[in-house]
């Protein structure tokens, strides 16, 4: 995907491909309930994400749903739930989290889909707020993934007058069934054709997913074959940062309730086969904002790039480690990536179409965009996007000068003096384990400032939950578990 940006472009050329902007990608005034309740709508799904990337949902008839909006004057819309909502893994619940305190969950109606995959059916995220207000905090509940990208987003434009644009590409794998062993729906190749006969089971589902999404005001710019035995990918356009994650979350529900009316599961799980690709959740990240005057410190290091975007990469890149614990929160997740199998290798550097590297810069000059290729769908779709741009605009606001200069090749086929010379001899390595991301999120006190203190604290100690309860007895159970949670 091509997004437009500020980016410098010192050579003319022309762009290529679909450009967006911000005023473009913007999601539309929320609509009023009798807007949204049109007569096909049965019932609404009133959905949530939690820290572990476990989608819920309370259904509500529109008789009700209704009810919750007669009286706005005097009374807010909402479900009430319990606070344990966020230290729930499986039927464990991680420490610090018990039976006592209750939220207001509160809709939403900006972020209404159609549930174009289950008729009669809407769904609507909202926002997690304390019952009576706290003394110097409001309503506003820290935990609550939303809230939290919200703030960023909101910061971002309050302190340095800069919007983002968010992509992701959706890798799954497809199989028809989970025990004894996996079954995968084909075994041929990427972007083969083989795998997308006429008639077959897999392009049924693939097809109903693509028209599911568009007839739901999904923009869906591709799917393909990917390169695993039963691999695609859904490729979905652009959008400003809450949105993105909102359309994200419907997006994966979409192609998992596809594939199950089919008879089959889809699962997100980063990989499955040591000895083929894993899937990832890429997310293409660009940043627009007023010119900025030249900076000549760190230009060399990306003569394209405009001193914001220079910035925001090295904020990226100098808090990736701490990062990898949001964007990559699962044991299996460091099974995916590694140095040698294009999944974005384990230095913290960037380059030009570089598929080795974390950071890929993409587009052409004057319409730059990141992709960051260290991230997974066992990741919660906002905690991702709040680390990755939180990080970024933590690295603008710090006015960060730019350290590794565009690596033209894989880190481990350089030279040492190639490595010197690029700044990468300096760069901050990946963990190799989720233990590793903890601690290095647990150490990053500017990562800890963007997110808050409070909530790393209670992330961690809900992810060393999560680790623990995916731990199968061997490894056949511990991918099984991946595939049926993931």
């Amino acid at each position: 995907m091509s997004i437009s940006s500020n980016s410098e472009s010192g050579s003319g050329a022309r762009a290529y491909g679909p450009l967006y902007t911000v005023q473009d990608s913007a999601p539309a005034p929320a609509k009023t309930p009798d807007e949204l309740l049109t007569p096909d709508i049965k019932f609404v799904r009133v959905q949530w994400i939690d820290l572990i990337n476990t989608t819920r949902y309370r259904v509500l008839p529109v008789s009700y749903f209704r009810r919750l909006y007669a009286d706005p004057g005097a009374t807010r819309a909402g479900i009430s739930l319990s606070k344990v909502v966020f230290g729930i893994v499986g039927l464990q619940t991680a420490p610090g989290f018990g039976a006592v305190g209750e939220y207001l969950y509160v809709p939403d109606l900006s972020s209404w889909r159609v549930c174009t995959y289950a008729p009669g059916h809407a769904s609507v995220m909202g926002w997690f707020q304390e019952t009576v207000p706290r003394p110097g905090k409001g309503l506003a509940v820290d935990l609550c993934p939303r809230t939290l990208l919200q703030r960023i987003e909101r910061e971002a434009q309050e302190k340095a007058g800069v919007s983002f644009l968010v992509g992701v590409e959706s890798e799954f794998i497809l199989v028809s069934a989970t025990t004894p062993e996996p079954v995968f729906v084909n075994n041929a190749d990427w972007s083969a054709s083989a795998k997308m006969r006429t008639g077959s089971v897999e392009t049924a589902v693939l097809e109903e997913i693509a028209q599911c999404l568009l007839d739901a005001g999904v923009e869906l710019q591709m799917y393909h074959a990917e390169a695993a035995p039963g691999q695609y990918e859904v490729v979905t356009g652009p959008l400003t940062p809450l949105a993105a994650a909102d359309t994200l979350v419907f997006t994966r529900e979409t192609i998992y309730n596809v594939a199950n009316k089919h008879g089959l599961r889809a699962t997100f799980a980063p990989r499955l086969h040591m000895d083929s690709c894993g899937s990832g959740a890429h997310a293409h990240v660009s940043v627009h904002g007023p010119p900025t005057a030249p900076r000549a410190a760190d230009a060399a290091c990306a003569p394209t790039l405009t001193p914001t975007e220079r910035s925001f990469l090295q904020g990226i890149l100098g808090h990736l480690p701490g990062i990898c614990a949001l964007t990559l929160p699962t044991a299996a997740s460091y099974a995916r990536v590694a140095d040698g199998i294009w999944s974005g290798g384990t230095y913290a550097c960037w380059g030009t179409s570089n598929r080795e590297v974390p950071v890929r810069l993409c587009g052409p000059p004057g319409h730059r965009h990141f992709e960051v290729k260290s991230v997974d769908a066992t990741a919660t779709p906002h905690l991702a996007i709040a680390a990755l741009i939180g990080s970024g605009l933590a690295g603008i606001l710090d006015g960060a000068l730019l350290g590794v200069s565009d690596c033209p090749k894989p880190v481990p086929e350089m030279t040492t003096e190639e490595r010197v010379m690029l700044g990468v001899s300096s760069a901050l390595r990946l963990p190799r384990t989720i233990v590793d991301a903890r601690k290095a999120l647990s150490t990053d006190e500017r990562l800890n400032s963007v997110l808050g203190e409070d909530f790393v604290d209670t992330y961690i100690r809900v992810n060393e939950t999560l680790e623990k309860f995916m731990r199968g007895k061997n490894e056949k159970e511990t991918i099984r578990k991946l595939i049926e949670y993931f």
